[in-house]
């Protein structure tokens, strides 16, 4: 399995879009077990993204998919920072239902 937290500094006012930028382009990736996206407690400004693999591989391949192709220029003018805080080994987790 391979993880991946990110965190993402929006620009202000814009959270609620880039939430749902990043929803609607993570649906149906191949081998993706989880994608959260989550607001920061304490700064409106910055969303975490939590991702679990089946394997590297299959994220570096959702790179290519046409949605997420799709939304990457659309998300970027939205940032003010991109930071790959940690790539992780999952061994554990229950499902999650917002």
């Amino acid at each position: 399995m391979y993880g991946l937290i990110a965190k993402l500094t929006l620009l202000p006012g814009k959270r609620d879009e880039v939430i749902a930028l990043l929803t609607e382009s993570s649906a149906n990736m191949p081998g993706c077990f989880s994608y959260v996206v989550a607001n920061d407690a304490a700064n409106e400004n910055i969303l975490w993204v939590t991702e679990v693999w089946e394997s590297k591989a299959s994220h570096d391949a959702s790179l290519s998919l046409r949605a997420v192709q799709a939304v990457i220029p659309k998300v970027k003018p939205l940032l003010a920072n991109f930071e790959k805080i940690a790539e992780t080994d999952p061994v554990a987790g229950i499902p999650f239902e917002p």
